[in-house]
């Protein structure tokens, strides 16, 4: 019997290991150092998603969107701006960055709310966390305003559809879930 002692080599590629970059040398939590980084133009979209149940649905739409609160949509744009340009506040390691743009759009159909937060700034470091924000902070205000008539809401989701600037883009909306 005849023995090989061949080696295969492998020819895929690896991804590089993800690196935390919140972490120093000796993986103790830091704020990451943009000092280095050059200002661009950033921005980023994040989406949230509230279920409502089907009686708060029709009584919301009959209604014009109010609550004894007030206007809900109206409401959970001014929580999402103030959260987004306050993200810093909430967030250890986030950056403050002055916003140049947040802009909301909210789309009720069904039982379905659909929350997305658009924020711009031009700095050195990206506004994904600013739209998470704004967004997350809209659907609970949603939440919010509406509990009166129940308890039953779900935010089902939150999350980044797409960034633009810096060392990459990324572009999640086109997996969209249904």
């Amino acid at each position: 019997m005849r023995s090989s002692s061949k080696t295969t080599v492998s020819r895929t590629r690896r991804r590089p290991r993800a690196v935390l970059t919140h972490l120093d040398a000796t993986n103790r939590p830091t704020m990451v150092d943009v000092g280095d980084k050059s200002a661009t133009r950033r921005e980023a979209t994040a989406e949230a998603l509230v279920r409502l149940p089907a009686a708060v649905a029709r009584a919301l739409a009959a209604s014009g969107h109010r609550t004894k609160k007030g206007p809900v949509f109206d409401t959970a744009v001014i929580a999402a701006v103030q959260a987004a340009k306050r993200t810093h506040e909430l967030i250890p390691f986030c950056h403050p960055l002055p916003l140049e743009h947040c802009e909301l759009d909210i789309d009720a159909r069904g039982q379905r709310v659909r929350i997305r937060c658009t924020v711009r700034t031009t700095h050195k470091t990206g506004v994904e966390m600013e739209a998470l924000t704004g967004a997350s902070v809209a659907a609970l205000t949603v939440y919010d305003m509406c509990k009166a008539l129940s308890h039953d809401i779900v935010i089902e989701s939150l999350r980044l559809l797409q960034k633009r600037g810096g060392k990459r883009d990324v572009d999640v909306s086109s997996k969209r879930r249904r």
